[in-house]
């Protein structure tokens, strides 16, 4: 197992931050590494709702197990390698002096055996270079948001 985290401080409320988070189904208008997202549920929101993503050659799909507005998101992410085993993604905001505190953490259950554990770290790190632009790209969508607003 293997978790890596990123944090950074929004400078937007916590509601401004969850807007952009619950429109699950569109996360290509702001995550500059996906290509093309949409819904694959008919839900758009709360548990069970599910979203493809595509990034480069790779299609995910990503199903909700926790939707606590305006707080945290909980979604496992399918078809990346077998080996990995399960990815959990949780993200979670809270007020902060300033905006929002925005965290993103993954958790890579790739299996107890060395190589697994040596595999699930080197995942790990390129996905934590993942949370860094996911955290980015959010920022920026919740701050162009605020400008288009005023």
């Amino acid at each position: 197992m293997a978790d890596v985290a990123r944090t950074r401080t929004v400078a937007a409320d916590v509601d401004e931050v969850w807007a952009g988070l619950a429109d699950f189904g569109a996360i290509a208008r702001w995550a500059a590494s996906v290509d093309h997202s949409c819904l694959m549920s008919d839900q758009t929101e709360g548990e069970g709702t599910v979203r493809r993503i595509q990034t480069g050659r790779t299609t995910l799909v990503e199903r909700v197990t926790e939707w606590v507005p305006p707080s945290r998101l909980i979604y496992t992410i399918e078809g990346l390698p077998p080996v990995l085993g399960s990815v959990v993604n949780r993200w979670t905001i809270e007020p902060a002096d300033g905006g929002a505190r925005v965290s993103l953490s993954t958790r890579i259950e790739a299996g107890p055996r060395p190589p697994q554990r040596l595999v699930a770290r080197a995942v790990g790190r390129r996905l934590a270079s993942a949370a860094d632009e996911l955290l980015t790209g959010l920022e920026g969508a919740v701050e162009g948001r605020r400008e288009l607003a005023s």
